[in-house]
């Protein structure tokens, strides 16, 4: 993923600016807690993280992280209603069974819900079906076929209009390419959708 000078990846210094000082965040499907890391460090928030992969919960705990082992498709029972002031699903929504379920879920859990995830219709991806007829590969989506984790190949207009179906407020929307945000034409250029939403 892109990275700023500084050493903090692009993705993660935009939601970090998204996010109030000493919030409560539940990040699902944190990986191995870089992002969750960076927020408490930057922030001071009261994080906890959510992950399946038990080699990544591992490097999570080395960092001294708070992170449950769980399965996010199943739903988030245990949490109360408004229990966080945000709910992140950074590069993790395209890679769940059942979306609406999970966003659902997310929206009731958290006062705030940030959504990363890669934009299928960047213009490369377009571009290298286009041309070479092949399912694409980007930075933003590194894998072949076979190997993806990806279960959902949506694009950033495809997000929207699932916000407005589902009446879901759009408070923040930022795209960002390799190295910088995308302010023009976002569906085309932007390789990465980044969403603070709402209900």
């Amino acid at each position: 993923m892109p990275t700023e000078s500084k050493g903090i990846q692009l993705d993660h210094q935009v939601i970090l600016d998204l996010v109030d000082q000493q919030s409560s965040v539940l990040d699902l499907g944190c990986g191995t807690g870089d992002l969750l890391y960076l927020l408490i460090k930057e922030k001071k928030v009261s994080g906890q993280g959510i992950e399946i992969d038990d080699q990544a919960i591992y490097k999570c705990v080395a960092k001294g992280l708070n992170v449950f082992h769980g399965d996010i498709d199943s739903g988030l029972a245990e949490f109360s209603d408004k229990s966080f002031d945000y709910v992140v699903l950074n590069q993790s929504m395209q890679q769940i069974l059942h979306v609406d379920k999970v966003l659902t879920d997310a929206l009731r859990v958290g006062k705030k819900v940030i959504v990363g995830f890669p934009n299928f219709a960047y213009y490369k991806s377009r571009l290298q079906m286009f041309f070479q007829g092949r399912s694409p590969v980007t930075a933003s989506l590194p894998y072949q076929w076979y190997e993806t984790p990806n279960l959902h190949f949506l694009s950033i207009s495809d997000f929207k209009d699932y916000c407005r179906v589902k009446k879901i407020n759009i408070e923040r929307s930022v795209c960002i390419g390799e190295r910088r945000k995308i302010p023009f034409l976002p569906n085309l250029f932007g390789q990465t959708g980044i969403f603070l939403i709402s209900k």
